[in-house]
């Protein structure tokens, strides 16, 4: 994995499984909130498979475009733009309906000293979407982060375990479930709750957090000594493919990958691969925000990216001074303040 060219012809080629169930679908594809860190690889991905199944469907993406060339580079790859503040009532009604929804729209890093807004795009914005397109599948992402800390040997929290959010950015994703629940109960609007923890490619996620600390020579904090990570290629599919599974009342999915990561593990791979020292700061606490994806592994398969995989690839990322984005996931925040 050595430049851009590279990472995006991995993360949007379409799997065989995803071109024949984005053939099942009926309609067009719309991403609310696709200028952020996955939208645009997602949507890309899901007009390759389009593409790939010589289907006529239109892929739509929304977001305010309100800086730099995303609007231009969605447009150049097939994918139809919408520029649109969807906190504006006349904003939201003016978008042309859509058979399939893929709701990224949100709000976290911030929240703290900036509830009000967080609570509004998190939670308000959500049951204004599932008013506007009750007919429409569902696919709405949410986060891990509604579940509680857990002790390591429990093997994370799975979609029977019960939700305790811990701070106000938790607490209004909860909300964004809740209300398009209600909503999906109300009108019989189909949704999957796509509850995911940590997405990563080469530009930013927590191997390359880690990883960047071993390569500066910077102590690497162990506090939240475990974590759950999956390629935004393989994060990105099993949303498309959600699609076919939304239901109401909801379906609930944890989207991560198979393995219970070790950060003092992690560092010592990187420490490796760079031949350089690492040093730790703290010790493992007994609980971690941790994840169970293995309903989502039945039903769609493992990961096609392995761990060894990412943490070999990141590695060379880093050596060749490979582009990155400056949005750190805060993962060792244990008190929920983002």
């Amino acid at each position: 994995m050595n430049n851009m060219q590279e990472l995006e012809e991995v993360m949007t080629k379409p799997s065989e499984r995803l071109i024949e169930d984005i053939k099942q679908l009926n309609g067009d594809i719309m991403i609310l909130g696709i200028g952020g860190k996955m939208g645009p690889s997602m949507a890309k991905l899901a007009k390759r498979a389009i593409d790939a199944g010589n289907l006529s469907k239109r892929v739509i993406g929304v977001s305010r475009f309100s800086s730099g060339t995303l609007r231009a580079e969605l447009e150049e790859a097939g994918i139809e733009t919408i520029s649109a503040d969807l906190l504006k009532e006349e904003d939201l009604q003016r978008l042309p309906d859509a058979e399939n929804m893929i709701y990224m729209a949100g709000h976290k890093f911030g929240t703290t000293g900036n509830e009000p807004y967080t609570w509004a795009m998190n939670t308000y914005l959500p049951g204004r979407v599932a008013e506007r397109f009750p007919n429409a599948r569902h696919v709405v992402f949410s986060t891990g982060n509604v579940y509680p800390l857990v002790p390591l040997a429990q093997g994370g929290c799975d979609e029977t375990h019960p939700v305790h959010p811990v701070g106000e950015y938790a607490q209004s994703c909860l909300g964004r479930e809740r209300v398009y629940s209600y909503f999906s109960r109300k009108n019989g609007t189909p949704v999957t709750l796509f509850r995911l923890n940590y997405a990563i490619d080469m530009k930013y996620g927590v191997l390359l957090e880690i990883a960047k600390q071993v390569y500066q020579e910077k102590p690497v904090d162990v506090r939240m000594g475990h974590v759950n990570v999956i390629w935004q290629g393989d994060a990105n599919e099993y949303a498309l493919r959600s699609l076919l599974l939304s239901d109401s009342p909801p379906a609930v999915l944890n989207i991560t990958g198979p393995e219970t990561v070790s950060i003092r593990w992690l560092a010592q791979q990187f420490s490796a691969r760079f031949n350089k020292p690492v040093t730790f700061v703290g010790e493992e606490q007994p609980t971690a925000l941790l994840n169970n994806s293995s309903k989502a592994h039945h039903l769609f398969g493992y990961p096609s990216v392995s761990l060894n995989t990412m943490i070999g690839w990141t590695a060379d990322w880093i050596k060749g001074d490979g582009q990155t984005i400056d949005k750190p996931t805060h993962f060792q925040e244990r008190q929920g303040a983002f």
